[in-house]
C-alpha cells in the first residue's frame, strides 16, 4: 500500500470516526448533546430526542459514505461545512468545539485531494 492510500484512508477513518460517536454516545446521553444545537433548531416544534436522532442518522451516513471513498468530494464537503457550521453556531463553547476545526480541516483535505490519489483509493476499497 502506498502511503497516499494510507494517508487517504487516515484521512477518512478519522473524519468517519468524529461523525460516528456523537451519535452512538447521544444513544445513552442525549442531554449531553442538545445544547450544541443553535437556538433556532431548538425552537422549532420537533422533540429534541427525534430531532437529535434523526441529525445521528444524517452524521451516519456521512461516516458510512467517507469510509467507502465513493465520490469522496461531495460527503467531505457536506462534511467541512457541518463542521464549520457547529463551530460558528457554538463560538461560547469553543474550548469544546475547537477540535471541530482539526476536523474540518481533515475533511477538506479529503475535499481538495487530487483526483488520480482519490481515484485510486476508491478503486481498491
Amino acid at each position: 500500500m502506498s502511503s497516499e492510500r494510507l494517508a487517504h484512508g487516515m484521512l477518512r477513518a478519522g473524519a468517519a470516526f468524529a461523525f460516528l460517536y456523537p451519535p452512538v454516545r447521544a444513544i445513552s446521553d442525549p442531554v449531553s448533546w442538545f445544547g450544541y444545537f443553535p437556538h433556532f433548531v431548538r425552537a422549532l416544534p420537533i422533540d429534541p430526542l427525534v430531532l437529535l436522532h434523526a441529525f445521528g442518522i444524517i452524521e451516519v451516513i456521512l461516516a458510512v459514505w467517507i469510509l467507502s471513498g465513493w465520490r469522496i468530494r461531495f460527503p467531505a464537503i457536506i462534511a467541512t461545512l457541518m463542521l464549520c457550521s457547529i463551530v460558528v453556531f457554538n463560538i461560547a463553547q469553543i474550548d469544546v468545539v475547537f477540535r471541530d476545526l482539526s476536523i474540518a480541516l481533515m475533511t477538506f483535505a479529503l475535499a481538495v485531494w487530487p483526483k488520480a490519489a482519490s481515484s485510486a483509493a476508491e478503486v481498491n476499497n
